[in-house]
């Protein structure tokens, strides 16, 4: 089964740190750029970061630059998204995608093309 597999999410305090890993299962990571998405309750799903296929070039939303690094570990075959200083608006679910390029680190939905089912961030206050 093609999958990509979410881990790491869970609750913490606001100003807090959580490092999120994506694996996959079935379909290869490496030489794959690989995004970042994340959907809180009651809003659409938006871009957070990507990386490219060597790890060398990433791309931020602004709302997490400075405070969320993205990095490619396991010969490129696990993505983690290190997150600090959580903010009130960071909860969601957060969901890992594999691109359809090698490179293309654009936020369009259409440009990746395995999802993982997500995995959820609770910020507390």
């Amino acid at each position: 089964q093609m999958q990509l597999l979410e881990s790491g999410g869970g609750l913490v305090q606001a100003g807090g740190s959580l490092t999120l890993s994506c694996t996959a299962s079935g379909i290869l990571l490496g030489g794959y750029a690989v995004g970042w998405f994340r959907q809180g309750a009651g809003k659409g799903r938006e871009f957070v970061a990507a990386i490219n296929w060597n790890g060398r070039n990433t791309n931020y939303a602004d709302s997490v630059k400075g405070r969320f690094i993205i990095s490619r570990g396991n010969a490129g075959n696990t993505v983690y998204l290190q997150m600090y200083i959580l903010k009130p608006e960071d909860p969601a679910v957060y969901y890992c995608a594999r691109g359809k390029s090698n490179s293309d680190l654009s936020a369009a939905d259409d440009n990746f093309d395995y999802w993982g089912q997500g995995t959820q961030v609770t910020v507390s206050s």
